[in-house]
């Protein structure tokens, strides 16, 4: 194989060999091959092909742990895995679509004779109500107005070392990627994904135009609000290349890299910002999408709506993000309990 390495956390095989677990480097080199066909050729979403690529990583582990030969692996090894391992159900489902993918892929390929996880039952599990912790209105409103947009700058010691006042690029960046996955109910990587000519105006209003889960192109309007806070970070960060990405990393002296912030960036963008608006540490970048969708559907909008919004096909996972339910149990609780 030929080109830039793959990274995955998958265990590496001796060295010259592919980047494989050893159980799989032990079946062949033609093996080894069709192993990172089926992540490379038949997975396109980035973050599922990672999620099974550590599925199928920690079964792998707990086969050699065993002393098992891919050849040798049957329905019952399978079975006994999601059994010893502390997995939550929808883990194990996960890890049971990981494996039940590559065996079928190995089957085609003609590397097993059969698929020892296809008959391997996961338990039963459903969610009425999302676990992703959203925001209430107040709280959204506290967080966005806490963002600050200036910062002091030190003067150069030659002139004097005076400390002045100026803009300051990363506040002004953070509050427009927050309020636009909370206006918009945009999924993290679809904002991440951003370039700057995907923000236009039609007439006098702003749109974004965002690629979204299943590589779906969707044009949004933006709430003025959102609207405003976006051109404030553009007026002060001067991007203007059309194919320059919207938001970008800044190095140590607070000037864009030209690179694109990734969603492990973002991740500490929200939980610094939430720790400093002493807000609770389990917000993470899904909870705007959760929060815009609940306070949406609280002032009167329709489900449908939201639906439209969020790019859901089915209206029951647009369902798992409404709390309104939630928040007025919550509120009855404290009204009415008390002892």
């Amino acid at each position: 194989m030929t080109g830039e390495p793959i990274h995955s956390p998958l265990l590496p095989a001796s060295p010259g060999t592919f980047p494989v677990p050893a159980i799989i480097a032990d079946a062949g080199e033609k093996t080894s091959e069709h192993f990172l066909e089926f992540f490379a050729a038949t997975i396109r979403n980035k973050n599922t092909r990672a999620a099974y690529m550590q599925a199928v990583a920690q079964f792998c582990r707990w086969c050699e742990g065993h002393e098992l030969q891919l050849h040798t692996i049957r329905p019952l090894h399978v079975s006994a895995y999601i059994e010893a391992m502390p997995l939550t159900p929808p883990s194990v489902k996960q890890h049971l679509a990981a494996l039940r993918g590559l065996f079928n892929w190995l089957v085609i390929k003609q590397v097993v004779p059969d698929n020892p996880a296809l008959f391997v039952k996961g338990p039963k599990f459903s969610r009425q109500i999302g676990i992703t912790p959203i925001l209430e209105a107040e709280q959204m409103r506290q967080l966005l107005n806490s963002i600050a947009v200036t910062r002091k700058i030190k003067g150069a010691r030659k002139h004097g070392g005076a400390v002045s006042t100026g803009t300051d690029v990363k506040g002004l960046r953070d509050r427009a990627i927050i309020a636009i996955m909370a206006y918009t109910f945009a999924r993290v990587s679809a904002v991440l994904k951003l370039k700057r000519g995907d923000y236009t105006l039609q007439g006098k209003r702003a749109r974004l135009r965002l690629l979204e889960k299943g590589n779906k192109e969707k044009l949004v309007w933006l709430h003025h609000e959102a609207e405003q806070y976006l051109d404030a970070y553009l007026e002060a960060a001067h991007i203007v290349e059309n194919s320059a990405a919207l938001f970008q990393t800044l190095d140590k002296n607070h000037r864009l890299t030209g690179l694109p912030l990734s969603r492990r960036d973002m991740l500490r963008v929200v939980k610094g910002r939430c720790a400093a608006a002493g807000l609770p540490e389990t917000i993470c970048n899904h909870t705007f999408r959760g929060t815009g969708i609940t306070v949406f559907l609280q002032n009167g909008g329709s489900l449908e709506a939201a639906q439209d919004m969020a790019n859901h096909t089915d209206p029951r996972t647009t369902k798992l993000y409404d709390r309104r339910k939630d928040l007025a149990t919550l509120s009855e609780i404290e009204r009415r309990i008390a002892f």
